[in-house]
């Protein structure tokens, strides 16, 4: 989508009750009605929510579903090749640690979900097809195992026992994405507790070498790949949330990243989001902050300017950019994790 430039301005966050602890979530059109609706786990309650667009960025009351203890993490992809969005989360604990699937049944509701064991504690995972025939495959950092988890697709949305890669202390979110040029999707971990990002690069087959790491600040979480300089090679951005500060990894080309550049934010930031809020084709950064949301603006170069702060609900778990009003201007969509609300925060 195209937007035109106007600025960075929102207004106050609408919010919608959820269950207890939204922590994961996407906005994408469910039911096939060209507006995004809102699907979100919560964590505390043991289900997942379903928010229909009623057509001007304004959201129905919610269907839930059934999940596991502790859902964590939210994806939706097109698992089973039949055109309809499905939804995937992780199921991260106490006693049962795996994958759920909730297919879609083609007008936005879903069937119970089909669950498949991964590592211990799954968080903020990625789907992606990552040995390239065709079909997205889910792969899940396990933050009690010190592993990533790569889930094949064996066709019809039907998933593989877990293949397992070693990586560093409570990994905590894994992203997916070509870092050296070769065509091939590549995994970037946070690993919180070692204070570092791991980049595991693909073989070719689906297949990953072991982890190159990279320093960060302190305890790394939701991490977001993109190019912010414009220079055609993607980039890390990572929330360090016991620094308070943003730390942005250039990459130097080959898949190889430069120190990170760091970014003071006013409280500690927790989730970061990489979109263009201002209409100028370039990458900006979101960030969730303790009672808000920070906006650095991108001046042009792959450097940011000082936070612009809107305040949301209490601890913004999850952050997405999307146009839900249809006013094509980019809205922010949060998970209010202790305040058990969702904030959409539409364009000025």
């Amino acid at each position: 989508m195209h937007w035109i430039a106007y600025g960075s301005g929102y207004l106050s966050q609408a919010t919608y009750a959820t269950g207890y602890g939204p922590i994961g979530l996407s906005v994408v059109d469910l039911n096939n009605d060209n507006k995004p609706d809102i699907a979100i786990t919560n964590s505390n309650s043991d289900n997942i929510g379903v928010y229909l667009n009623a057509g001007n960025g304004i959201f129905l009351t919610p269907t839930t579903y059934s999940a596991n203890r502790f859902t964590h993490s939210l994806q939706t992809a097109d698992v089973n090749n039949d055109n309809k969005p499905d939804i995937i989360v992780t199921n991260a604990g106490p006693t049962a640690y795996n994958v759920g699937i909730f297919l879609n049944k083609g007008n936005g509701t879903f069937f119970p979900q089909v669950t498949y064991p991964n590592g211990a504690g799954g968080l903020l995972f990625s789907c992606a097809d990552v040995n390239n025939d065709n079909k997205p495959d889910i792969i899940v950092p396990n933050y009690q195992a010190s592993s990533v988890s790569v889930l094949f697709n064996t066709g019809s949305g039907v998933f593989s026992a877990p293949t397992n890669y070693s990586v560093g202390n409570a990994p905590h979110t894994a992203a997916v994405i070509d870092v050296n040029n070769d065509g091939k999707p590549d995994i970037v971990v946070s690993n919180r507790d070692s204070n570092n990002v791991g980049v595991l690069i693909n073989t070719g087959t689906g297949t990953f070498q072991p982890q190159i790491t990279y320093p960060t600040g302190g305890n790394p979480r939701y991490i977001d790949v993109a190019d912010v300089n414009r220079d055609g090679k993607p980039d890390i951005v990572v929330p360090n949330y016991n620094s308070n500060s943003i730390g942005v990894l250039i990459n130097s080309g080959s898949g190889t990243f430069l120190a990170q550049v760091t970014y003071p934010t006013s409280s500690r930031p927790n989730c970061i989001t990489i979109a263009d809020v201002n209409g100028d084709n370039i990458p900006d950064i979101v960030a969730g902050l303790s009672s808000s949301v920070g906006i650095y603006i991108n001046a042009g170069n792959g450097t940011f300017l000082s936070e612009i702060n809107y305040p949301t609900g209490s601890y913004p778990h999850y952050s997405k950019v999307v146009d839900v009003n249809g006013d094509n201007r980019p809205d922010i969509i949060v998970t209010n994790k202790d305040s058990d609300t969702i904030g959409v925060l539409l364009h000025a």
